[in-house]
């Protein structure tokens, strides 16, 4: 949206704090649609194939329905596809582009004097974090206790995340039944097991391994979740570590979520 020396700016799709799509998100969508496949939107972006399943499972996990759609091939490369609701993304984002290059050059030509650098009145704040997964649903449910607040939060296709946190947190987020809400779960806060456990608990999320990373300390696992969802956990040196295509439980104890709004 700029040239060298003119005034620039860095376009980002968002609602509330929460970041959702920016340029190369964008560029990865649309190099998905153009190719079929997420490996070779990788090559010719420059990304590696884990960068770009990374954006994939981001975006997917961010919207309330998948942007890209993909069959299991790893690195060798499997079929991708773009779904209406990304073509929409896509559509949405250089149209706004559009009119923000517009406003610019106006920004430019209209308001600029001497010794004023614009660029320096216009910022943006997004949130970053740490954690592996941001699953953004709708809030189901909420039970009060004295202290503490259980809040269920609906992922789509009969698939909850269960939070506990304070009453206090609950009323500074604004948290309302039907209201969107975003679950933050570091992946080692995540545990796998071949079924679920026998007590009953919330948060076992079925699922099936798509993509592994292994490493000296610890293996990555990525799980599809049903709704179009995506999880990570990270399985630490010595445990058991299962293979593409296994069916495995997500555990999650609800202390370890953590809410956020947009």
């Amino acid at each position: 949206m700029s040239v060298d020396g003119d005034l620039s700016a860095s376009l980002i799709l968002r609602r509330g704090a929460l970041a959702r799509v920016g340029l190369e998100r964008i560029a990865l969508i649309e190099a998905v649609g153009d190719l079929g496949s997420i490996s070779a939107a990788a090559k010719r972006l420059g990304l590696s194939y884990k960068g770009a399943w990374d954006g994939v499972q981001a975006l997917n996990n961010l919207f309330d329905a998948p942007l890209i759609i993909a069959n299991a091939g790893g690195k060798a490369g499997g079929a991708a596809v773009v779904t209406a609701r990304g073509h929409a993304v896509i559509k949405a984002f250089r149209e706004v582009e559009r009119e923000i290059g517009a406003a610019l050059s106006r920004l430019e030509a209209g308001l600029a004097a001497p010794g004023q650098d614009l660029g320096e009145l216009f910022w943006s704040l997004g949130l970053r974090t740490s954690a592996r997964n941001a699953l953004r649903g709708m809030v189901a449910r909420i039970a009060d206790d004295e202290v503490t607040a259980t809040v269920t939060l609906s992922l789509g296709d009969g698939v909850e995340i269960v939070s506990i946190i304070t009453r206090r947190s609950r009323d500074e987020l604004g948290l309302a039944v039907g209201e969107p809400a975003i679950a933050l779960i570091k992946s080692s806060f995540v545990s796998l097991a071949a079924a679920a456990p026998l007590d009953g608990g919330v948060n076992r999320l079925a699922g099936v391994v798509v993509d592994r990373e292994d490493g000296l300390a610890a293996s990555e696992i990525s799980l599809t979740l049903a709704a179009g969802k995506t999880l990570v956990a990270t399985v630490s040196r010595g445990a058991v570590v299962p293979a593409l295509g296994d069916r495995v439980v997500a555990i999650i104890e609800p202390s370890n979520v953590i809410l956020a709004v947009e």
